[in-house]
């Protein structure tokens, strides 16, 4: 076993021979949108992402589903179909599943990947100097809230629709074929918000964190969707479990502060990259059409453990 639950990393890594890993990993979830197709697409998006987190490729997986014994087996089949379309798009094999029935519709994959035991990728090993980037924008929770309403706008749920939907296939690839830059750390930020996969990092490599507020990209409509009070709770858990460790500078607006734990599906990469590589990376990631912005520092152990400035 390389990689287990002892710092809460993203999949579990076993190395089955000297330069070969597997990455297995699960996850699944209700819906977050109304069309099933979309659904699927993002409950098996979701479900790649750790594997692409640790610096893995999918393989193979297995999907599970939970759904009404009365319900529309048309539903399901679209369910199944979007699911399958981002499995072929990233090479994953879907080689069977479970099915149970329950009153309420869940959906995912167990994925199990492939990587070479020296280039795992773990939310251990950050050092002080790294450069955090981040590949996505925050606010998924708050704008499926808005959805689960019937209040979100057009523009709002293609936006996110789109992020959950966007593999992070291509910025795993870029990460792990670059010459000219070193990642020490890698995470993807999903249930437990940028604030609160940060601190695992932190905890797991002994280091502080500097978050740069205004850098942080926030999908259109987030801020608007806080305003309006569209905020679930795993966004009020993680904020109640992760904030003790936050310090804010002043002038950081209310918004900006509730979607930094805002719960997000799908969600981009938090990369720690030695500071001499970190523009060259992010310029890897924008040419291969990745959104990358530079939101933060690591730096050393210190109280708070995570401070945020404007």
């Amino acid at each position: 076993m390389l990689v287990g639950f002892d710092h809460a990393d993203d999949a579990g890594v076993y190395q089955i021979a000297p330069d070969l890993a597997l990455v297995q990993t699960v996850d699944f979830f209700t819906p977050v949108v109304d069309d099933p197709y979309t659904f699927g697409q993002i409950a098996a998006t979701n479900s790649l992402s750790d594997v692409y987190a640790m610096g893995g490729r999918p393989l193979t997986s297995l999907a599970m589903v939970c759904f009404p014994e009365k319900g529309d087996l048309a539903i399901l089949e679209r369910i199944l179909a979007g699911g399958l379309s981002k499995m072929m798009e990233a090479g994953c094999t879907v080689v069977g599943g479970h099915s149970i029935r329950d009153d309420e519709t869940k959906f995912g994959y167990s994925v199990t990947g492939l990587i070479h035991p020296q280039r795992v990728l773990a939310n251990a090993g950050a050092v002080a100097g790294d450069r955090l980037l981040f590949t996505k924008a925050l606010g998924t929770g708050v704008i499926s809230t808005a959805i689960k309403k019937g209040t979100a706008k057009a523009a709002w749920i293609d936006a996110a629709v789109g992020s959950m939907t966007t593999l992070n296939k291509t910025a795993a690839e870029v990460i792990g074929g670059g010459p000219t830059w070193v990642v020490h750390a890698m995470t993807d930020v999903t249930g437990f918000g940028l604030i609160g996969h940060a601190r695992e990092m932190a905890l797991a490599s002994n280091v502080g964190l500097r978050l740069f507020a205004g850098r942080v990209p926030l999908l259109e409509g987030a801020v608007e969707c806080v305003r309006a009070g569209y905020i679930p709770g795993g966004l009020k858990a993680n904020r109640e479990f992760a904030e003790c460790v936050v310090g804010y500078e002043d002038g950081i607006s209310d918004e900006v502060k509730t979607l930094l734990f805002d719960p997000q599906t799908a969600g981009g990469l938090l990369i720690a990259v030695a500071a001499e590589g970190a523009n060259a990376l992010r310029q890897a990631l924008l040419a291969a059409g990745v959104g990358a912005v530079e939101i933060g520092e690591v730096v050393a152990a210190s109280k708070p453990l995570i401070f945020v400035t404007p």
